[in-house]
């Protein structure tokens, strides 16, 4: 199977935070971010794969801010390392200013994705290939995220977490 770069699995949407998509203060409903970043996400590992992939987790959301009725947001994902079957996309979210339209991270989410097949059984994936700076630290990180999710989930014992151990000895 021939390694991707992550740049390849690129994907970019830009929403408009309407009135039902709010909360009674006025900001975005938490709730419709995540639906909105697993969808982009979902577009991501689809390219990396080409094959049906389906959310395994939500590892990490950072609402850093409220983002308020009438803003528009940028939602940017790409996949950041590929193990076996599975994925890991970060997404990050940025709100544009309305005057200048400079745009600034306020959100940023770390999905998994399993790719399938036919069955639901999972099915191998590519590597990808890290190239800028951010890409190359979000694929270091990526094993340390992975055995800590393990741990979490109750599917591997802290003593087999290499990566996490050689953090801390």
């Amino acid at each position: 199977m021939k390694p991707k770069k992550a740049i390849e699995t690129l994907a970019i949407t830009t929403k408009v935070v309407l009135p039902n998509d709010t909360n009674t203060l006025g900001n975005l409903f938490g709730g419709q971010l995540l639906a909105w970043m697993d969808v982009i996400a979902s577009v991501s590992a689809h390219r990396h794969c080409r094959r049906v992939v389906v959310t395994a987790s939500v590892n990490n959301v950072s609402f850093k801010e409220p983002i308020l009725q009438s803003s528009i947001l940028t939602l940017e994902s790409k996949v950041s390392r590929a193990f076996s079957s599975s994925m890991e996309v970060f997404v990050d979210v940025f709100v544009e200013d309305p005057v200048n339209g400079k745009k600034r991270k306020c959100n940023e989410a770390i999905y998994t994705f399993v790719a399938v097949d036919q069955n639901g059984g999972p099915i191998q994936v590519p590597e990808i290939i890290p190239e800028t700076n951010e890409e190359k630290e979000r694929y270091e990180g990526a094993l340390r995220r992975k055995q800590l999710s393990l741990i979490l989930a109750g599917k591997m014992k802290p003593s087999d977490a290499t990566e996490l151990k050689a953090l801390f000895f």
